[in-house]
């Protein structure tokens, strides 16, 4: 990983006032922040049923993730697995897993699992290609 987050450290989390860094998150007893991640500004994170996001997860400005529906009343975890990138203006639905290494391409519909190292887009998100493993 890059130097950009040499001297990284998390933000503080109060429940529904802006970061530092200009994110919301509700709820954040329910929220698990991983090191070295990255959230653009504006993003909004509902974290009443669980929003887990793993080391080196980078969000994009205005993106949406959302425990629980109140539209069609679906709840569910939401996991952002280590080093996968979300793109502007996303939104996760509830009870979404996006994998290791995955890419969401920015405006999209995340409404299911996004596996490991794919690239995904579109409304809702599709899986459009594989992705090699990063070799360690």
């Amino acid at each position: 990983m890059s130097d950009r987050f040499a001297n990284w450290t998390p933000p503080e989390i109060k429940d529904g006032v802006p970061t530092k860094y200009n994110w919301i998150v509700q709820h954040p007893q329910h929220f698990k922040l991983g090191s070295r991640t990255d959230i653009g500004a504006f993003a909004y994170i509902n974290a009443l049923h669980g929003v887990t996001l793993e080391d080196y997860v980078q969000i994009g400005s205005h993106c949406s993730i959302y425990s629980v529906s109140t539209i069609d009343d679906k709840t569910g975890p939401v996991v952002l697995k280590k080093n996968c990138k979300i793109g502007s203006h996303s939104v996760i639905m509830p009870g979404v897993t996006i994998g290791e290494n995955a890419i969401v391409g920015a405006m999209s519909f995340v409404n299911q699992d996004i596996p490991a190292n794919s690239v995904a887009f579109g409304v809702p998100a599709r899986v459009v290609r594989p992705l090699e493993p990063p070799h360690a």
